[in-house]
């Protein structure tokens, strides 16, 4: 018998209702037993969604709740900090979304008190569940381009007006491109090559009358090779996603991983059997030599399911497999912000420490 493990979710915005509470109720184990949700349509949405789980007010509705056993902080990113320390010294085990944190200070703060409590505490990198993340995995572990030099990565939109009565267009701790999108492909580098050596990159405000950054790009350097990072808010005609080179072979992806799609159509994992699914015209091309043969063709994408980050912190929780997105690699990723914020203010490649 699955031994029930019981979540309340913090905030049913976007992030809560779209990327938090559909892979908590398609997760084995996991019961989603409180929401707390203020705005009228939330509160609407998550009645009509999840009529099992009750909606509150308060985030002490929560804390306080001695049958919650894991909390999910899916608000704004200047709060992170604050509610996830809240939820640690109220004794519950902690996800929080991405980013992390503002700072890796308090990311240390949270890690460490974490560990004081005997807790899990793990951050919402969904992005490792990408069909295809899953696919250069997957190229890189088996060798197919020989010795890499260079990956790059892009995650870019088109989306040239100002979004009215948004926190993440406001110029508050946290808020822009770099946090946004720049928290997913920075992990990502991190999972595929661990720390850099040296960190590099230029920031910039390109739409007129934004008050937060929404372009960047961000080169990390390593002993034989460089990952090169790069998201836009300006680009309509988008490229390549990722792109791969080695002395034996190049891999590029085009197209996106079709989860969020899916999720903003209205679609649930629970529903869906083909659930993270990409169609052939979204598969990779790979051009290789392989044990002294050619071949230059697309190859089949891994299954992207953002259940699996929730499956582990499950199993986590029970002691019975070792946590995927630990505290310590999503520090990092905000180790890395913040040295890209100061080498972009110095034009200058920043020593990583």
């Amino acid at each position: 018998m699955t031994q029930p493990i019981h979540v309340g979710l913090l905030g049913f915005g976007m992030a809560g209702r779209l990327f938090h509470a559909p892979f908590i109720a398609n997760a084995p184990g996991l019961k989603l037993t409180k929401i707390k949700a203020n705005r009228p349509e939330s509160i609407s949405l998550a009645n009509q969604q999840y009529p099992e789980a009750q909606v509150v007010s308060t985030e002490q509705a929560i804390f306080e709740d001695s049958d919650i056993d894991l909390v999910v902080v899916a608000t704004a990113n200047p709060t992170h900090y604050a509610l996830a320390k809240a939820a640690l010294q109220a004794g519950k085990h902690v996800l929080v979304d991405k980013p992390f944190t503002i700072t890796s200070t308090e990311a240390d703060e949270l890690i460490a008190l974490a560990k004081e409590k005997q807790r899990v505490l793990t951050v919402y990198q969904n992005r490792r569940w990408d069909s295809d993340f899953k696919t250069i995995k997957k190229v890189l572990d088996t060798q197919l381009l020989g010795n890499l030099v260079e990956y790059e990565a892009h995650f870019d939109r088109f989306r040239n007006a100002i979004k009215p009565n948004t926190w993440k267009e406001e110029n508050l701790p946290g808020a822009g491109i770099l946090y946004d999108l720049g928290a997913h492909l920075i992990d990502q580098a991190l999972v595929l090559f661990g720390e850099p050596l040296e960190v590099y990159a230029d920031i910039q405000t390109q739409r007129q009358g934004s008050q937060v950054p929404d372009y960047f790009e961000v080169v990390l350097y390593y002993q034989s090779m460089k990952t090169i990072l790069k998201a836009g808010m300006l680009v309509r005609e988008n490229g390549s996603h990722f792109i791969l080179h080695g002395d034996k072979g190049s891999f590029v992806k085009y197209g996106m991983d079709v989860q969020e799609a899916a999720l903003k159509a209205g679609l649930f994992p629970t529903l869906t059997p083909t659930w993270g699914v990409e169609p052939e015209s979204l598969w990779g091309l790979l051009n290789t030599e392989f044990h002294g043969l050619a071949f230059r063709g697309s190859i089949a994408s891994e299954a992207g399911d953002y259940t699996g980050l929730y499956r582990n912190v499950y199993q986590a929780i029970l002691g019975q497999e070792e946590l995927e997105v630990k505290p310590e690699q999503a520090r990092n990723t905000i180790r890395i912000i913040e040295l890209a914020m100061q080498s972009s203010q110095e034009r200058q490649r920043i020593k990583y420490s």
